[in-house]
């Protein structure tokens, strides 16, 4: 075949497979996240000023997620999600905006695994295996037991995302239930426990400083409350888009808001100040013991944490999986990973992952610089995608919309941008009040975007050289 009979590119799409109600298992992602900065939150700014940040931070994701209902049903067939509704509101102004937004969403999630694949790692440890304290290094290479269970865990998880999205369902599932386990014990068993004492929980937050921390917390919240939006990125995967994603995005929005606002609340004066900030990261194993009256408690507890890392690392590859293959169909990165095998997996990008996780993992072991990267690329696609839907009614004011919110929701849509503009800047500089990473940190951040823009520019270039039939 000669170039100039070069066909053109083929259009691949995902089955459709999923019902709301699967992407609303998949939002118990952000609960199960909740664990991971509760405890610090409430040692940084007092119970009810920690319990005041989470509910505001997720009125925040209710109305920011409101708002993408709308935008999930404009394009019905983009796996994109939200970096993908931010790409179609501005590449009309700032098309170099579209690889800011797909790298700066797909990297948080991306390299989850490598984050929670060592906690992970931890966990089973410090539970079961104490003595085995071994490491062993190779030049750039670092294994230890907890590297090593990891590694496991990435290629388990790997797998079962390879061979369909029935069988992730099916783990998702379960792991989402055995999560509902301790939610459950936070949420009511301390109003039954007879030493819930609300009372004696403190307001942290105190003028201006106090003001210039809630901002920073609010930028810290963010990766976990605004999560509920994953149920945007399986638009093209549900059997019925335009109402499966309205409610999924509506039923996880609010299960999430009830969350959020409660277990700080209830777990925070059970366990009270004192002990949590004794021990914020593992409070809550000690404080499931108590509740339930068993001294097995702990083990269970660890089990119910160990099980929902696995969640959240089954909807980080479930999700980052499709970004990156509408990334590739859609040309905002190489081509070659927007494509599906046989059984209409997204192999490609799941390889890429894959050996970006493996990388992260047995190299950087801490990849701060990545979680610092996830959180300022992700806050602002939420910014690209929110100020898009604005953008969008006034450049499209015809297009087909099958769900149209008020128009109450224009205005709000600015406000919210604007909002969340000024939590990611003074968040993402806030480095004296979380310890989240430095400039060093920032600079990497802004450097991956950056090579987003690059690889664009490369793949738009080859894009006018290819000659199409």
């Amino acid at each position: 075949m000669s170039i100039e009979e070069k066909p053109p590119l083929v259009e691949e799409k995902l089955p459709r497979k999923l019902r709301w109600y699967d992407a609303f298992a998949m939002s118990m992602t952000m609960p199960a996240a909740l664990f991971a900065t509760l405890g610090a939150s409430i040692a940084g700014l007092g119970g009810w000023g920690a319990a005041a940040l989470w509910a505001i931070s997720m009125i925040i994701a209710l109305g920011v997620n409101w708002i993408y209902i709308e935008l999930s049903t404009m394009f019905p067939e983009s796996s994109g999600g939200i970096a993908g509704f931010a790409a179609e509101a501005w590449k009309s102004r700032a098309p170099w905006l579209a690889p800011v937004a797909g790298v700066g969403y797909w990297l948080p999630w991306g390299s989850n695994l490598a984050t929670y694949g060592a906690l992970t790692g931890l966990l089973i440890q410090s539970q079961w295996f104490p003595d085995q304290t071994w490491t062993w290094s190779w030049g750039p290479i670092h294994l230890s037991f907890p590297i090593v269970v990891g590694l496991i865990v990435i290629f388990v998880l790997y797998g079962i995302n390879a061979v369909g999205v029935r069988v992730t369902m099916t783990f998702v599932y379960i792991t989402a239930g055995i999560l509902m386990v301790p939610l459950v014990v936070f949420i009511v068993l301390p109003l039954l426990s007879g030493t819930w004492q609300p009372q004696e929980l403190t307001w942290g937050i105190q003028g201006w400083e106090g003001l210039h921390t809630a901002i920073v917390w609010l930028y810290v919240m963010a990766w976990t409350t605004l999560g509920v939006e994953v149920c945007t990125t399986f638009a093209s995967e549900y059997r019925d888009p335009v109402r499966d994603t309205a409610r999924a995005i509506r039923a996880a929005a609010l299960f999430c808001l009830g969350v959020f606002i409660i277990v700080p609340i209830t777990l925070g004066g059970f366990a009270g100040e004192a002990a949590i900030a004794e021990n914020p990261s593992t409070f809550f194993v000690e404080s499931f013991a108590q509740l339930v009256g068993s001294e097995m408690g702990a083990q269970i507890m660890v089990l119910c944490l160990i099980a929902s890392l696995v969640l959240v690392m089954l909807t980080s590859v479930a999700d980052s999986s499709r970004v990156l293959f509408n990334m590739g169909k859609e040309g905002v990165t190489v081509r070659a990973v927007g494509k599906l095998n046989s059984r209409g997996i997204p192999i490609r990008a799941l390889n890429v992952m894959l050996v970006l996780n493996i990388v992260l993992l047995v190299v950087l072991q801490q990849p701060l610089a990545i979680i610092v990267t996830g959180n300022l690329g992700y806050v602002l696609t939420h910014v690209l995608a929110v100020a898009g839907f604005a953008l969008l009614r006034k450049d499209r004011p015809d297009a087909v919309r099958p769900i149209r919110l008020p128009r109450i929701f224009v205005p709000l849509s600015i406000v919210l941008a604007v909002l969340l503009a000024v939590i990611l800047v003074v968040g993402a500089t806030g480095f004296s009040i979380t310890g989240y990473g430095g400039i060093l940190e920032l600079s990497i951040a802004l450097g991956i975007l950056a090579l987003g823009v690059v690889i664009w520019l490369f793949v738009q270039a080859a894009d006018r050289r290819r000659p199409v039939r």
